[in-house]
């Protein structure tokens, strides 16, 4: 049986990223970015769309994930200044950053909103050599969860589908 194509578009890989996304990033080296895509038509912003992919502090499965493999260091409770525990590291009309940072790692998670299009580009820099053996196979994961997240966020924000 085939499936149908997947609402959700995918670009992995530093060089395969806008080149504009990556500078809004804080990394002073990019090692790993993608940016997956979905079309809608919600008149949300940037901040908005984060909070339904992420919510306003992390789940216990993110914890796991970012806290307890990644070692990120996230805030705890929920503040104006954070998303998910993540930091707000900068905003514009149509974006907003968050960075996390651990022993090893750091990280910049973009939301876009573009013309009937939302957007999350994930930015990871190494900062020290573990990062390359534990990020990798964990990107992996990542990338089959980012889909299900824009498009989670799609129902919660209320979006429809562009014809």
């Amino acid at each position: 049986m085939a499936h149908a194509p997947s609402p959700v578009s995918a670009q992995v890989g530093v060089a395969n990223v806008e080149l504009s996304a990556r500078a809004l990033s804080t990394l002073p080296r990019i090692d790993y970015a993608d940016r997956f895509s979905l079309s809608t038509r919600a008149e949300a912003g940037p901040e908005r769309w984060a909070r339904a992919m992420f919510g306003d502090v992390p789940t216990p499965a993110e914890r796991f994930i970012w806290s307890g493999l990644l070692g990120l260091r996230l805030h705890r409770g929920h503040a104006p200044e954070t998303v998910a525990g993540w930091r707000v590291a900068g905003h514009g009309q149509d974006w907003i950053l968050l960075r996390a940072v651990s022993w090893m790692l750091t990280g910049n998670l973009l939301v876009q909103r573009g013309h009937e299009e939302v957007s999350l580009t994930t930015m990871i820099g190494y900062d020290r050599g573990m990062a390359r053996l534990v990020w990798p196979p964990l990107s992996a994961v990542h990338r089959r969860l980012s889909p299900g997240l824009l498009l989670h966020a799609r129902q919660v924000v209320g979006g429809a589908v562009p014809r």
